[in-house]
């Protein structure tokens, strides 16, 4: 019997995943070995180690045509984006990935994953998990070190204002985050490049590959170089926190306008996993449209874009 043929080869386990997923759904088996170590999820956990997959010999020609064409696309459905290298948004985090598969991992939603035939492409939702976790741990001892006088209540306060949907949305807008979101195309032709709530959720997802793929180390250095300068501002304010709603009920007030209507449009999602939408009217016009994991979040982001209304 013949040895086996090496088809492809890289330093990336998803990859390796979607490649053997490819070529299962065309009725070719194929076998992964990889050099690095074992991990409990779906990616390379220290980036290093080549993954290869292999095939028969009687398949490996068919095999070689089909990876080829997968990564050019059909023009409708763009391909897998192996090797993709993310150099725009490596520069603006200031981090170079060595498993390039575990940044694509982090910025693919569900939309992604679910259209992808081969079902090798797993979503981001996991790392948003972890990254949520890495971020407030993270965020937490920033607090505790530069307020150490101010109460549990007040740092709590103000985690909640660093870390709400909206204030991460507004980080990865700074990133351009959206402009990398590996997309269904629904949610591309639904301007989810857009919505916070994906662009809170893949900064998430970013801090994780971030930890997995440097340590907590690079992920601590992330996090605190990007919320440095607004813990600052927390402490020129009082570290009273972010509340945008009892700074628009004053501005109205003081301008003999009426005080703000906060109507719920639209709640979607999953119970664990919901995003309200909000309108906020002023004399029944609407002023602000915003949206967020709680309702409270969703009117706090709409208050704070309704003082940008009122405040030009």
């Amino acid at each position: 019997m013949a040895d086996p043929v090496v088809v492809f080869r890289t330093p990336s386990e998803i990859e390796a995943s979607i490649v053997c997923g490819l070529l299962d759904a065309h009725g070719i088996h194929a076998a992964v070995v990889s050099d690095a170590p074992h991990a409990v999820f779906p990616l390379a956990m220290d980036g290093l180690g080549e993954v290869r997959v292999s095939v028969s010999a009687e398949d490996a020609e068919q095999a070689g045509r089909l990876i080829a064409d997968y990564r050019v696309g059909d023009g409708v459905n763009p391909g897998v984006r192996i090797r993709d290298e993310f150099d725009a948004l490596e520069a603006a985090i200031g981090y170079r990935f060595r498993d390039r598969g575990l940044l694509e991992h982090a910025l693919t939603h569900r939309s992604r994953a679910r259209e992808d035939v081969t079902g090798g492409v797993f979503d981001n939702e996991s790392l948003e998990f972890l990254g949520d976790a890495v971020l407030g741990f993270v965020v937490a001892d920033l607090l505790f070190h530069r307020f150490p006088e101010s109460d549990e209540g007040q740092k709590s306060k103000m985690k909640a204002a660093l870390v709400s949907a909206p204030a991460l949305a507004r980080r990865a807008e700074r990133l351009q985050l959206g402009d990398h979101l590996l997309l269904g195309r629904g949610e591309e032709k639904t301007g989810g490049r857009r919505k916070h709530t994906l662009l809170a959720d893949g900064y998430e997802a970013l801090i994780a590959a971030l930890h997995l793929d440097g340590g907590v180390d690079v992920a601590r250095a992330f996090i605190t170089a990007e919320f440095d300068a607004l813990i600052g501002e927390l402490a020129t304010r009082g570290a009273q926190g972010d509340d945008s709603k009892s700074a628009l009920q004053e501005l109205l007030q003081a301008s003999g306008e009426s005080l703000p209507e906060y109507v719920v449009t639209a709640e979607m999602g999953p119970a664990h996993r919901k995003v309200f939408h909000i309108e906020l009217r002023v004399r029944g016009a609407v002023v602000a449209v915003a949206e967020g994991r709680t309702k409270k979040e969703a009117e706090q982001e709409a208050a704070r874009l309704a003082i940008q209304h009122f405040t030009p």
